[in-house]
């Protein structure tokens, strides 16, 4: 059956920073579909190039449920689009598109980075289908394929672009205030501040990475064995909906105390933050007050952002809230502690010890099991490409639109026996 968006009606909301949503719905519009967007600020606005399409809601988040329901009738929408379902505006649309029986698509950071994004039906992170799903489950699914595992693209560049489209994107909402003036972000801070932080990451980066290369080269040559602590944006949508604490201070005091009650003398812990951590939480004053407190200030580092490999390559384990940078440890066979809810949180990878026994002498994942795991997201929901680079969305624009026109979302696909052939990426620039 040939593949076409001929009587479907999609509906997207808010996407990533940046134009990859307007080239999705060019892309829907060129395969037969109709495209339409809801627009929530100036930001939503100003990456929608196609007016005629774009609808501007200025009405208030308590009145969003019956608005989206409103426009899902009116408009005969088929598919729902967006990117995260966590943040109030999209758990309410999803809510309403499935009583309407829609399709809901959701786009999200790779669970595999950074060379692959997440793309489902239904939800992901925590309200993903993997979350029930056991490996035996998958290595029964992938039994009925004979796909080899793609290979990750050479390199990417991904994240000068990701900030800079995030500072240009709060820019314009803070700029056209005045015309969604019921607009409220859904993080906790104002659209202003947001801004101001984008932008001053997007300054200081040239100095933070000189301070990271130096903090980093004077961990690795100081032949202490060290445990990493791999910290998450405190106002990401995985650790506010899919966590057990309710600041990332509460987790390093968790970390700390297990680490001061179970590893041994000479062993040290390296926190290491999140690539795009822009300053509104004090991590490493909270990381210095708490290990001083423990005795254990000269054997707790912090290191700020960055690239992970060279510091996992020497570690003795990896621990994590639910950071979807754990699965660069399981690729390595580290052991891996994580206390929330996570796609890769299975009984074969992630260890059942209370964190003091953790840092004694912590559980190996299988290895071989993992590799399975891998493979069968390769198959499924990670897709080969990146929002923020014109690279990264020129890949990904060449197979997404495929899979969100077959009548069957990846997983299913892949247990019947029908998945679509995916892109192998070898190298690109």
């Amino acid at each position: 059956m040939r593949v076409s968006g001929t009587g479907r009606q999609f509906l997207l909301l808010q996407g990533p920073h940046g134009p990859f949503f307007a080239q999705l719905a060019a892309m829907l519009r060129a395969s037969g579909a109709t495209a339409l967007r809801v627009g929530f600020n100036r930001g939503d606005r100003a990456f929608w190039p196609d007016r005629d399409s774009y609808i501007p809601y200025r009405g208030t988040v308590e009145d969003w449920p019956a608005a989206v329901a409103d426009l899902l009738t009116r408009h005969a929408i088929t598919d729902l689009v967006l990117y995260g379902d966590t943040r109030p505006l999209h758990t309410a649309a999803v809510a309403a598109a499935r009583a309407a029986g829609i399709t809901v698509h959701v786009y999200e950071e790779g669970y595999l980075r950074p060379y692959w994004i997440t793309y489902e039906r239904g939800g992901s992170n925590g309200n993903s289908r993997l979350m029930e799903m056991t490996v035996t489950d998958m290595q029964s699914a992938l039994a009925r394929s004979d796909g080899s595992q793609p290979d990750a693209p050479a390199h990417w560049g991904d994240m000068r672009q990701h900030m800079f489209w995030g500072a240009l994107y709060h820019w314009f909402v803070f700029a056209g205030f005045w015309d969604y003036r019921a607009y409220r972000p859904h993080r906790q801070i104002t659209v202003w501040d947001e801004a101001k932080l984008h932008l001053r990451s997007l300054l200081l980066q040239p100095l933070h990475r000189w301070e990271r290369m130096l903090a980093t080269a004077r961990i690795r040559r100081a032949g202490f064995p060290y445990h990493i602590v791999l910290l998450q944006l405190e106002h990401d949508a995985s650790f506010r909906a899919h966590s057990p604490f309710a600041s990332m201070p509460e987790f390093i005091a968790e970390v700390i105390s297990a680490f001061a009650k179970g590893a041994p003398p000479h062993h040290h812990l390296v926190f290491k933050a999140h690539p795009l951590e822009d300053g509104r939480a004090p991590l490493r004053q909270s990381i210095r007050r708490i290990a001083a407190g423990h005795g254990l200030a000269d054997r707790v580092h912090f290191i700020r952002g960055g690239k992970l490999a060279q510091l996992l390559n020497q570690a003795r384990s990896a621990v994590t809230v639910n950071s979807t940078a754990a699965q660069q440890a399981l690729w390595r066979g580290l052991p891996l502690m994580a206390f929330g809810q996570a796609v890769y949180a299975k009984p074969e990878f992630v260890s059942t010890q209370s964190p003091a026994e953790f840092f004694v002498a912590p559980t190996r994942p299988d290895s071989r099991a993992y590799r399975d795991f891998r493979r069968y997201l390769l198959e499924t929901s990670q897709i080969p490409g990146g929002f923020y680079s014109a690279n990264g969305r020129r890949a990904l624009l060449r197979q997404v639109v495929d899979l969100m026109l077959a009548p069957h979302d990846p997983y299913d696909a892949l247990s019947s026996g029908n998945a679509s052939p995916r892109q192998q990426l070898h190298a690109v620039g």
